[in-house]
């Protein structure tokens, strides 16, 4: 909760990631706070009053994960939430033609990201197909698994491109981001 606020406020994509991470951390507590408490919360150096806190939120997301039905794969709404702001942003920068640094890098890792379209079996946006592979990436290394030279080297041409969204996005989010076709 204190690094997902914290994430929220200073980039996005990265706080996405690791929402994206603590629902998987749920799962492997299969939905049990009691668990996730022993595990985890109760050993989390806080204040009483903060870990209580810790301790409702992770309750509140076992409870979005079964009422929405995610108990097992895929993302609270919470969440699916970001990655359609983030397309709608995305799509806002691409037309308005305001940022040639972003549109350039983002022309750049479009071949990239078709072939992960190809790769994959859903419909998914170029966001969130950009977020899955971070993610997929991301598990690779915590299970030591060896990623090719290659796929690193999208991984990082991708993150940059995602560096530039959340930066947008922070603009956008204070105003500091204008849209205004003339």
């Amino acid at each position: 909760m204190f690094i997902a606020h914290k994430l929220k406020k200073e980039n996005i994509c990265e706080y996405l990631l690791y929402m994206w991470q603590v629902e998987d951390l749920i799962r492997a507590f299969n939905l049990d706070i009691d668990a996730i408490n022993e595990r985890i919360i109760a050993s989390y150096p806080v204040s009483d009053v903060e870990r209580k806190s810790l301790y409702e939120w992770y309750e509140s997301l076992i409870e979005m994960m079964r009422l929405e039905n995610v108990q097992t794969e895929g993302h609270i709404q919470l969440n699916k939430n970001i990655i359609i702001e983030l397309d709608e942003l995305h799509s806002l920068i691409i037309r308005s033609g305001n940022d040639a640094g972003y549109n350039a890098k983002f022309y750049h890792v479009l071949p990239s990201i078709t072939q992960l379209r190809k790769q994959s079996d859903a419909g998914l946006s170029d966001v969130e197909l950009c977020f899955n592979f971070q993610y997929g990436i991301m598990l690779l290394r915590m299970k030591k698994t060896a990623i090719t030279p290659e796929t690193l080297q999208v991984q990082t041409e991708i993150s940059k491109f995602m560096v530039l969204l959340a930066k947008n996005y922070q603009l956008f989010k204070s105003g500091e981001l204008d849209f205004d076709e003339e």
